[in-house]
Order: structure tokens, then sequence, then C-alpha cells
């Protein structure tokens, strides 16, 4: 059955919701297309507004009270709409939940899964655009995962929910619409035993991406079949912890690294996949120095024409790997 990754991910919510009845989602906007594209529709309908219960404007006192009832055997899904406004519960998720176990032992868990979603372009500039998956990814005990493909951001909701640990799972709004065949839910996925994906096999160079980024390379790569160029793509998926196994492999294998990430350069996710690959590698197996393309170190601007400028545009990665490879 085709599938977007909205629906998707609404999928996720329904199999959730008749499976666990300790299960229940808490944010704001739950209801609206506006806040939540299609990831919601209807839920409220089915399910009743004891399990899908729209909260007011906090996002530190909906994180807070959901951290707490996911510590009396609760599994809810607290939605930020936004990933800027999330924000505000800081505190909340990176000192409560990421920390919670740690320091009792681990004996008490905090099932919680936060659903922060990016919302960019649109001229809705500096405050609204942010996607902050790199400050996240470096806490222990907090689990990141960020789905590129319609299948993923399913199947690792489903796993994120039904994982004992705290888990911020990051959607891309630039990634809803997008369309695949989904057959039914089979067996839950372990999150403990995701790692990166191979989406394209490749022998000249790897590609290491995540989310929207993903896409963009998948794309390019597809264009430069047809030139002949052999480039692998590596899908992330799981920000934190990362699992170095695959991408060592491939990197070594082709001798090339771009990493690529919708994040700022200084302290983000593609200078950390860089560091961990050519830390585990024998420098001299590589062909040439590794490459990362990210956003400018700027805030997002909210003109369309320097949109156009500020944002990784496919063009860009195209150029940059003929450089590579020529």
């Amino acid at each position: 059955m085709k599938h977007t990754q909205g629906t998707a991910i609404l999928a996720a919510h329904k199999y959730l919701l008749d499976n666990y009845p300790e299960v229940f989602v808490f944010g704001q906007g739950l209801w609206s297309p506006w806040y939540v594209g299609s990831t919601m529709t209807d839920l409220d309908k089915i399910y009743g507004k004891d399990r899908i219960i729209d909260s007011p404007v906090s996002e530190v006192a909906v994180t807070g009270a959901a951290i707490g009832a996911s510590l009396y055997g609760y599994k809810p899904i607290v939605v930020h709409p936004r990933m800027d406004f999330m924000i505000l519960a800081v505190d909340q998720i990176v000192t409560q939940a990421a920390k919670w176990s740690s320091m009792f032992g681990g004996q008490s868990h905090p099932n919680i899964t936060i659903r922060g979603i990016v919302n960019r372009g649109g001229e809705q500039g500096a405050q609204h655009s942010q996607s902050l998956h790199s400050w996240f990814a470096h806490i222990p005990g907090l689990r990141v995962v960020m789905p590129t493909t319609v299948k993923d951001a399913r199947d690792l909701l489903i796993a994120s929910v039904l994982c004992p640990d705290p888990v911020l799972f990051i959607e891309d709004r630039w990634l809803y619409d997008e369309e695949d065949e989904l057959d039914p839910v089979g067996e839950p996925l372990v999150l403990n035993d995701q790692e990166s994906n191979i989406l394209i096999e490749g022998s000249d160079l790897t590609i290491v991406a995540n989310s929207f980024s993903c896409l963009q390379a998948k794309r390019v790569i597809e264009q430069l079949e047809r030139e002949n160029y052999s480039i692998e793509l590596i899908d992330l998926r799981i920000l934190n912890p990362l699992k170095y196994d695959k991408l060592v492999n491939s990197v070594k294998k082709t001798g090339r690294l771009l990493s690529i990430d919708g994040g700022w350069t200084t302290c983000g996710v593609a200078g950390e996949i860089i560091a961990g690959i050519t830390e585990r590698i024998d420098p001299s197996s590589l062909k040439t120095r590794p490459v990362r393309l990210t956003l400018t170190d700027a805030p997002a601007p909210t003109s369309k024409p320097l949109e156009n400028e500020y944002y990784l545009s496919e063009e860009k990665i195209i150029n940059t790997i003929k450089d590579m490879l020529n």
C-alpha cells in the first residue's frame, strides 16, 4: 500500500494505540495539519481526547508531565510541532529524562518518546527553522532517531515507543510528502539493534547523510549514475548511539568520504562522522581528504532568494562529488 511519510507516522500511532493501552499522545495542535501535517489525522476522533491530549502552550510542562507518567508505566508520545520551541523543555529532556536511569542505577526508566518536528523554508526565518539534532545527539542517555525513508518513519517510531529509554524522534516536514510502498506492520524492530543502512551501493565514494539531506543525496546519485559514477549512500538513521562498522567498511572500500548534514558546520553531526571514521581507519586508505557539506554557520534568513543560497542544493552536492572524484 502506498504511503507518504506523514501517513506512515500516522500508521505508527494507530498501531501503538491499538496494541498498547499505556500509549497516549500529548502536545500542541494534534488535530491541526498546520502543526503536524498528516501525521495525526483524526486520531482524536478515533481514540478520544483522553489518549490524544491537545495541550496548552507550555513545552516544559507537557514534557515534564509526560516524563512523570512514563515513570508510572505509561508510554507517552510528546509532540513538539517545532523543534525551536522544544528548547523550552531542554531541562526536562536533558537533565531529567536522559539522566534518570543512570542516577537510579538502572532501576527506573523514563519510557518517553519525544517527536521533534523540523520546519524550515517558506521564509519562516531564524526562530522557526532550526534543526537541533546535533545538540541532542551529544547527550548520553538520550537516544536520537532521524528517519529518512517512509518505512523507517513508521517502524522506527514504533521501536522508539517500545524502547525503555527516552527517545528523541526527529522528523523533517520536507519529507512528509515522500511516497513509497509500505507493507503491514510486522514484528516491531528493537531499537537497540538498529544502525545505519546502505541505501545505494557504490565503489567510488561514500556519502553519509541523514533525514532530508539523505534524500537529496539519493536524488543526486540517481542523476550521476547516468554519467557512470558509482557512489555509496549510507543513511545514518540513529544519531545516538552512533555505530560505525558499516561507515568504516564503506570508506575503506571507496577511499573517499562526503558527510552531508542539514545542521550547521561547527560541532555538527557531519564533522562528528568524519572524526569518528578517520579515527578508525588508516589514513593511507583515503584517496582524498574527507569533505562535509552543511548549512552556513548563520541563522536562517527570511528572504526567499537568501534561503535559496542558505539551504544546501543538489547542484552543490553534485559539484562537490565531481571535485572529489576528478
